[in-house]
């Protein structure tokens, strides 16, 4: 990998990382606003967040709280509370932990897979739609690119110990002007 440092990149490529800095930026808040659209809670009163606990133990498995508050960058009484309302409603139930009888796995249940799949056919619907326009190659090769940038994020985790500490009522740069 090559030194994390301003000098050593050529201008062009720090530009382009800066316009995909913009477009990731203006991402994140489109999708928040779209997730807001949809309303906090949804039809069954659980929160939309809760539904990431879903996703990670269809995905990853059987989890402890814990992993699922580390997986999800979230406190445990975050998970907690939210995994308690999927027991309650039936979509993730307890099973005791075959490595630590004293502990608990939260796993989802067959009517949490239903759900689940019933949440994602609308997504799909809707970017479907957000992608009705566009050609068949620009589909496949926004999937393989954004893979790409995911696995790219995954693997290159930003080391924050050599930055600047930003100076209180103090901005070095116009992000928060132009959208970041």
């Amino acid at each position: 990998m090559a030194p994390n440092s301003a000098a050593t990149r050529p201008k062009d490529e720090l530009d382009l990382a800066d316009q995909l800095g913009h477009e990731l930026v203006r991402f994140m808040r489109l999708i928040t606003k779209a997730k807001t659209q949809v309303s906090k809670q949804g039809p069954d009163g659980i929160e939309r967040a809760a539904y990431a606990i879903l996703f990670c133990l269809i995905h990853e498995g059987p989890q402890r709280t814990s992993k699922l508050a580390e997986f999800l960058h979230s406190e445990i009484s975050t998970i907690s509370r939210q995994s308690s309302a999927l027991v309650q409603h039936g979509l993730v139930e307890r099973q005791a932990d075959p490595e630590d009888g004293r502990a608990c796995l939260l796993a989802p249940t067959a009517e949490g897979l239903r759900v689940f799949d019933e949440n994602r056919k609308q997504r799909n619907l809707w970017l479907a739609d957000v992608l009705g326009d566009w050609s068949q190659e620009d589909r496949e090769t926004l999937n393989e690119l954004f893979g790409r940038l995911n696995t790219g994020i995954e693997n290159n985790f930003p080391d924050m110990t050599d930055a600047v500490p930003a100076q209180p009522g103090h901005s070095s740069h116009t992000a928060n002007s132009k959208g970041a």
